[in-house]
């Protein structure tokens, strides 16, 4: 008994060891821009330049309108150009290759020369009809969802194929050094080389955007109103934000890994947020 006993309470003084980053990692408010975005989406952190770029649907979030446009912004918070790219419908997800940005845009993917800030060309893939986010790897292959159809496309060298198209309202997309990940209604999932899908973590509803933190470790927002930390590697989450009862969303995430700082669009609220992330090193 007296063995037993010391082991339980050997593992109760250990176990406080034994918690994750996630469940020590929080968000601490830094800034909150004014109102003059529309609808924003979507945070891109583009670090060379040391800009965000915000996608703004201004209007309905699936409508096909041609009011939606992509801002500038400094990194406290200043809007820079409000209209640096417009004539879009409902852009939201960005990824950037050298000097090229690849936006989702309802049945359309956007590709946009970031050093002359215009539209290059448009791609329509067949029987697209809600694109979401986009992602790309360092051969420039680049990812992007469809919520609706339940896919995951490809786009290179001018070619569009569809990759997966199994998932359940797959969004967020984030290629990183173990490969493709997409969040959608069956939590974060990995997409092997196969193509087959493996659950790495339980989300919260409505899962929107994903960043890289370090290892196994990502935030991921969840469009209601929720931040998370996951750690993939122990399948683990932790809730960092919750900001339902004031109304406010948290879309479609970006991220400075340097000085770990989240940038939150909160949609109909009309603005961004900033957040450090304080987390184990």
């Amino acid at each position: 008994m007296k063995t037993k006993a010391f082991i339980l309470f050997l593992a109760c003084a250990v176990c406080p060891f034994l918690r994750t980053s996630a469940q020590e990692a929080a968000l601490e408010k830094i800034w909150t821009s004014d109102t003059t975005l529309r609808t924003p989406e979507s945070v891109y952190f583009h670090a060379k330049q040391r800009t965000l770029f915000v996608t703004n649907i201004d209007g309905a979030p699936w409508a096909k309108d041609g009011k939606g446009f992509i801002s500038r912004m400094s990194t406290d918070g200043k809007i820079t150009d409000l209209k640096w790219v417009d004539g879009l419908n409902s852009p939201k997800g960005m990824a950037v290759h050298g000097n090229t940005m690849y936006v989702a845009d309802m049945d359309e993917l956007i590709i946009i020369d970031i050093n002359k800030g215009a539209i290059i060309k448009r791609e329509k893939p067949e029987g697209a009809h809600s694109l979401n986010d986009v992602t790309a790897d360092p051969q420039g292959t680049i990812y992007f969802s469809d919520s609706e159809k339940g896919r995951i496309y490809t786009y290179r060298n001018g070619a569009i194929t569809v990759l997966v198209d199994n998932l359940s309202r797959p969004n967020g997309v984030f290629y990183g050094a173990k490969g493709l990940l997409v969040v959608d209604n069956n939590g974060l999932q990995a997409v092997g080389k196969d193509k087959k899908l493996t659950v790495l973590a339980k989300l919260s509803k409505s899962p929107d955007g994903i960043e890289h933190v370090k290892g196994g470790e990502f935030v991921v927002s969840c469009w209601p109103g929720e931040i998370f930390y996951v750690n993939a590697m122990a399948g683990t989450t932790a809730k960092l934000l919750d900001t339902q009862a004031q109304k406010l969303q948290t879309a479609d995430i970006g991220y400075d890994p340097q000085k770990r700082i989240v940038y939150v669009p909160t949609f109909f609220g009309n603005t961004v947020t900033a957040y450090q992330l304080k987390a184990a090193k």
